[in-house]
């Protein structure tokens, strides 16, 4: 398949199970990086949430993590053809046996959530999208051990698992303060859910700024998500 253009950089895809996906490109436009000086890509598959939020902050540090050899490949590609070949550094490792001094202030990541469902031929593509090998709860253990108080953690999940994904992160003291409900077009149901949590040190639940973002209406993208993924579409 051939690679993806963005406005300042490129993404090759060659190698890489999961390829580029709206569900990305959605979560490094519209995560917060307000404060964050520090982060973690866990699962970076090709590079893009790294490369997309470094685009957004210069200043960021940006640590990416991925399991699988091919995605691996190419995310150094990725990264060593960008701006930014210098400022983000890219592991093979599972993120369970990654070791880092630092403590992240936002850990993002667009995570497998295929649970118990029938899997396909290709190896690869059964890792990156099933959660065998990061469950839901793995993926928020591990945040808890790469995080200070004040970090926070970023994911995009389809709706049913989104849901899941909130009542377990509540169960270890992360609480929801954003979140983006997603349409494909204005008649159809919510498809997937951006998330943000962080850790409070109050008691009561900090009610979450909730949004929704249609993708298309009129058979056009809409003005929304325009205005959210302008700095990277070239046709925008």
């Amino acid at each position: 398949m051939a690679g993806f253009v963005f406005k300042q950089f490129c993404i090759e895809q060659e190698n890489t199970a999961m390829k580029v996906s709206t569900d990305g490109i959605l979560l490094g436009a519209w995560v917060n990086l307000s404060g964050v000086k520090s982060m973690l890509d866990i699962g970076a598959g090709t590079g893009l949430l790294s490369l997309m939020c470094k685009q957004r902050a210069e200043c960021l540090a940006v640590t990416a993590v991925e399991i699988e050899s091919g995605a691996f490949q190419d995310a150094n590609l990725n990264i060593q053809n960008s701006p930014w070949e210098d400022d983000i550094f890219v592991h093979q490792s599972a993120i369970q046996n990654f070791q880092s001094d630092t403590q992240y202030d936002l850990v993002i990541s667009n995570p497998p959530y295929f649970n118990d469902s029938l899997k396909g031929p290709s190896a690869a593509r059964n890792l990156a999208r099933h959660t065998d090998s990061l469950s839901f709860s793995a993926l928020l253990n591990e945040f808890k051990r790469l995080s200070h108080s004040r970090s926070r953690l970023a994911v995009v999940l389809p709706y049913q698992e989104g849901t899941e994904f909130i009542e377990l992160a509540q169960k270890q003291d992360l609480y929801l303060v954003r979140k983006c409900e997603v349409k494909t077009t204005e008649r159809k149901a919510v498809s997937r859910l951006l998330l943000e949590f962080e850790y409070t040190a109050n008691s009561g639940f900090v009610e979450p700024e909730h949004t929704l973002l249609c993708i298309h209406e009129n058979g056009q993208y809409s003005a929304d998500f325009i205005v959210l993924c302008r700095d990277f579409y070239l046709k925008m």
